[in-house]
């Protein structure tokens, strides 16, 4: 048996799953959405994260609910109580999600970090596509010892963690832009 926090749904966003979520995110996207409907006096906001919250852990029959099928419910939510024009504005933003470096060096051929590097950038561009801001990244000490080959620390693993950092910071400023930040974060190993 899975224990849900909250008794909320999983959340699927692309091919990733999402538990234990908080729900800063929802206010954020409609804050965002009725500021670009010219409402960003609109002082429902809260109101309106409280029933999806509600919907969430008290009404949704779904364990996992995909993220489009979030906002279509939300938009035809705004739409119901007059707010269409900010429910047209709202667009997908996910809660952060965790990636683990460990898993995706796990899943390349020895020796092929070029592989590694290229999996990693097609998984941070289509989650940024699907509206996610915030990616945290684990186990970077244990993907730097698969992909460098070796079972202890060594002075190369140390240059191929400054590799993998290098390449996170480029990939966060290759898909930011002033409309959409791109916060990518990493785990103190």
């Amino acid at each position: 048996m899975i224990c849900l926090v909250g008794n909320r749904p999983v959340l699927q966003v692309g091919n990733h799953q999402i538990v234990g979520y908080g729900v800063t995110w929802i206010e954020t996207a409609l804050s965002r959405a009725s500021i670009a409907a010219d409402r960003d006096d609109f002082p429902f906001i809260e109101d309106i994260r409280d029933g999806i919250i509600h919907y969430l852990e008290n009404k949704c029959p779904l364990r996992l609910l995909p993220i489009e099928d979030l906002y279509a419910r939300m938009r035809r939510m705004l739409d119901r109580i007059g707010c269409s024009a900010i429910g047209d504005h709202l667009k997908i933003l996910t809660p952060p999600v965790t990636l683990s470096l460990a898993r995706t060096a796990r899943e390349m051929p020895a020796g092929f970090e070029l592989g590694f590097f290229q999996r990693l950038g097609a998984e941070v561009d289509a989650l940024h596509q699907l509206g996610t801001e915030e990616v945290h990244f684990t186990e970077i000490h244990e993907a730097t010892l698969i992909l460098v080959g070796v079972k202890s620390w060594n002075s190369d693993c140390e240059a191929f963690k400054h590799e993998i950092l290098a390449f996170l910071e480029k990939t966060a400023e290759r898909n930011s832009t002033p409309q959409s930040q791109l916060l990518l974060t990493l785990d103190a190993a």
